[in-house]
């Protein structure tokens, strides 16, 4: 099957993995089909920024929150070595919030604010009320969600009425 590749030049792949990622698209409704095809373009690139957002979305989507909690965290400990991120929270979060606006950080954030979404899916719930939690120390304006999903998951059961 032969696509154009061109018509999606923002990423920056190579061609063949391009077309692993419409073949995954075009491929949507067999699932077992369409996954193959995203780990094929994950195996070849699997530092690619962009490849990493777009196989987080594929498997959230698919309900395969497992893969999409592995490649979030997969986005987040690949900004985290190129920033140079702390890992610990107290050294963290002063960065973050002086530097959220920048695309990078900006990413991160969104990154780990989707694993605290997958991992409430998942069940884990007090793990994502604490990612949550510190997100929402940052955004103020709520862009990466976090306060929605605190508020869902520690609203009273005799409120989700």
């Amino acid at each position: 099957m032969q696509t154009d590749t061109n018509s999606y030049s923002w990423f920056n792949v190579a061609d063949d993995v391009k077309e692993l990622l419409i073949l995954a698209a075009k491929t949507w409704e067999n699932t077992e089909e369409s996954t193959k095809y995203m780990q094929q373009a994950l195996a070849k690139t699997a530092d690619n920024t962009d490849i990493l957002v777009a196989a987080y979305r594929y498997f959230y989507y698919k309900n395969n929150y497992v893969f999409a909690l592995t490649t979030a965290e997969k986005i987040i400990a690949k900004i985290r070595e190129e920033e140079n991120l702390p890992d610990n929270w107290q050294e963290l979060q002063p960065i973050l919030i002086n530097r959220h606006e920048e695309s990078q950080i900006r990413l991160f954030l969104t990154a780990y604010a989707a694993s605290g979404l997958v991992l409430a899916k998942l069940g884990r719930i007090e793990q994502a009320k604490e990612i949550s939690t510190r997100i929402k120390s940052i955004d103020e304006k709520n862009d990466f969600g976090a306060g929605i999903l605190l508020d869902i998951l520690t609203r009273p059961p005799e409120e989700n009425d």
